[in-house]
C-alpha cells in the first residue's frame, strides 16, 4: 500500500520512489547535523537556566524565539500556562505534532564534571535531560518545516512546548484544552542511557499535597494545649507504609515531608506531606489514592487535627502503538547510536566508577536496542500518557547519558552538560524527523496507527485524573 500511495503521488517507478525516500532522509540527517553547534548552544543555555516546572520562563522563550525565527507561527501561554506554547507551520493534513519539554528538577545542581560538584548558588539541575529534549524536538520540527516550505512534504507540523513534566502534568492541561484534537500523530523522545524505541508503558500517577492543621503551643511548658500537625503527617505516613502489604505489588507510593514545622520547641500548627501514587493501570491508581485520602482522615482524627489536600498532578499510563514503533525503529537503526572520543571514554569511565552496581559496557551507547513490547513494565510516569490516549503517539530514548546512568541523578545532570548529551540529542532529532517524514509521505502508516489506536483504546473516554483543577503553577513553591 505504501508503494502504491507514493506512486500515485509522484508518478515515479518503484526504484525511483525508494531512491527519492532515501535521498530525502539523507538530506534531512545532514541538514540537522550541519546545525550541531547551534543546537548544542541552545541546549546548554537551557541546561544553564535550570528552571523548574511552570517557572521555565527563559527556557520557553528561547525555544519559542528559535521557532519563530525559523518561520513558525507561535502561540504562547496556551492552556492557561504562561510557559506553554504551540508552534505551527504549513496547512492541511496530515497534522504531525512533536513534543518538547524543558523543565529542570529541584536539588540536582551539578557541574558538567565526573565528580559530584553542585553549582554554587543554584538549587536545580537538568537531571532528566529536558534541555536536550526540548532542543532536539525543535530541531526536528524546523527540519520538517523546511521540507514543507520546499514543497517536498505537504501538511502541518506542530511543536508543542510542554512545561512541568516533572510532576506538574503540563501536557494534561494541554490535552484537556483540546490542543491535540486535530492531530494525526504525535512524536516524542526522552534522554536516557541507551538507544531504543519506547514500547514499554508508563505508570499512571496521581499526586497530592496533604496539609494538616493543629494548634500551636510551647512544646515543654504547655504541650497539652497543643495539637501537632506534624503528628498528623507522621500518622498518615505510618498508615500508608502499612498499606504497602495490602496493595498490588506493581504499586509505587512515594512521599516527602515538605513542611514539618519550624522549631522543635513549638508544637507545629501546620505540616504538609507531598504524595505520589503510581500503578500500571489508571483505575487502580484512583482506587489506591482514595485509600490514602481515607488514611489521612483517620490520621487527623487520631491526632485531633484537621486535614485537607490539593491534587497536584495526575497522568495516564502510556498507550503504545506498535505500527508507529516499528517505523521509528527502522529510522533509529538508520541513524545509529553515539560514538565517544577518547576524552569522553575517560569521562564515562569515571562516571561509571561512581555507581555501586554493575554497569553496561560503555560501547552500548553506540548500539540500538531491539524492539520489545512490554505493556506493564514501566517504572516511571509521564504526562505523554495523556497525549497517547487522544492521538496515536510514538517515542524513543537516546543515549545522552553514560550507559548505566539513572535518571534524576547528579551523573545525568553532568552528562547533559557535555558533548555526550549533545550527541545523543542529535540521534533523537534525526530519528524524530525521519519518522515524521514517513508520516507525511505514507498515508497507510497513519491509517494503521489510527486503527491500532482505536482498537487498543476501546470505548474508554478520556478523563483527566487531576479533575478540573487549574494548572498548579506554584507546585514547586
Amino acid at each position: 500500500m505504501r508503494i502504491s500511495c507514493l506512486l500515485l503521488a509522484t508518478g515515479l517507478p518503484i526504484a525511483g520512489v525508494f531512491a527519492q525516500d532515501t535521498a530525502l532522509k539523507t538530506q534531512t540527517m545532514g541538514n540537522i547535523q550541519s546545525h550541531y553547534a547551534e543546537y548544542k548552544s541552545i541546549a546548554l543555555q537551557i541546561w544553564d537556566y535550570a528552571e523548574v516546572g511552570y517557572k521555565e520562563v527563559k527556557s520557553s522563550a528561547l525555544l519559542q524565539k528559535t521557532l519563530a525565527d525559523n518561520g513558525f507561527a507561535v502561540k504562547s501561554g496556551v492552556a492557561e500556562i504562561p510557559t506553554a506554547f504551540v508552534a505551527s507551520y504549513g496547512s492541511g493534513s496530515p497534522v504531525v505534532g512533536i513534543l518538547a519539554e524543558y523543565d529542570a528538577l529541584p536539588g540536582l545542581s551539578q557541574q558538567a564534571v565526573a565528580d559530584k560538584m553542585p553549582l554554587e548558588g543554584r538549587a536545580a539541575g537538568h537531571g532528566c535531560g529536558h534541555h536536550l529534549f526540548g532542543t532536539a524536538s525543535v530541531a526536528a520540527g524546523i527540519e520538517i518545516k523546511k521540507l514543507i516550505e520546499e514543497k517536498k512534504l505537504h501538511g502541518t507540523i506542530r511543536v508543542y512546548g510542554c512545561p512541568a513534566e516533572e510532576g506538574g502534568s503540563g501536557k494534561v492541561y494541554m490535552v484537556r484544552a483540546g490542543l491535540f484534537n486535530d492531530v494525526d500523530v504525535v512524536i516524542h523522545w526522552h534522554p536516557g542511557a541507551e538507544n531504543s524505541v519506547t514500547l514499554t508503558s508508563a505508570l499512571a500517577n496521581k499526586s497530592a499535597k496533604f496539609r494538616f492543621h493543629g494548634l500551636s503551643a510551647h512544646a515543654a511548658m504547655a504541650p497539652d494545649k497543643g495539637r501537632s500537625a506534624l503528628d498528623g503527617v507522621e500518622a498518615l505516613d505510618y498508615m500508608v507504609n502499612m498499606m504497602r502489604e495490602h496493595i498490588p505489588q506493581e504499586t509505587r507510593i512515594h512521599y516527602v515531608i515538605t513542611n514539618g514545622g519550624k522549631a522543635p520547641n513549638v508544637v507545629p500548627d501546620l505540616a504538609e506531606v507531598y504524595y505520589y501514587v503510581r500503578h500500571p493501570k489508571k483505575d487502580e491508581v484512583v482506587r489506591i489514592f482514595d485509600w490514602v485520602t481515607k488514611a489521612a482522615e483517620g490520621a487527623a482524627m487520631g491526632t485531633q487535627t484537621t486535614v485537607d489536600y490539593e491534587v497536584i498532578g495526575g497522568t495516564h499510563d502510556l498507550l503504545l502503538n506498535k505500527s508507529l514503533a516499528d517505523d521509528m525503529q527502522r529510522n533509529l537503526v538508520r541513524v545509529g547510536g553515539v560514538r565517544y572520543t577518547a576524552a569522553e571514554m575517560e569521562f564515562a569511565k569515571k562516571i561509571q566508577a561512581s555507581f555501586t552496581y554493575k554497569v553496561p559496557a560503555i560501547e552500548t551507547a553506540g548500539q540500538i536496542e531491539s524492539l520489545k513490547k512490554e505493556v506493564d513494565a514501566g517504572g516511571g510516569s509521564t504526562d505523554v500518557g495523556d497525549v497517547s490516549y487522544v492521538v496515536p503517539t510514538v517515542g524513543l530514548e537516546a543515549a545522552t547519558w553514560v550507559p548505566g546512568t539513572p535518571a534524576h541523578s547528579w551523573q545525568a545532570t553532568a552528562c547533559g552538560g557535555t558533548e555526550i548529551g549533545t550527541k545523543g540529542m542529535m540521534v533523537a532529532a534525526k530519528t524524530m524527523a525521519l519518522t515524521a517524514i514517513d508520516c507525511f509521505t505514507n498515508p497507510a502508516l497513519i491509517t494503521r496507527a489510527k486503527e491500532e489506536f482505536r482498537k487498543d483504546k476501546g470505548d474508554y473516554q478520556y478523563k483527566a485524573l487531576l479533575g478540573d483543577r487549574k494548572p498548579a503553577l506554584n507546585y514547586r513553591d
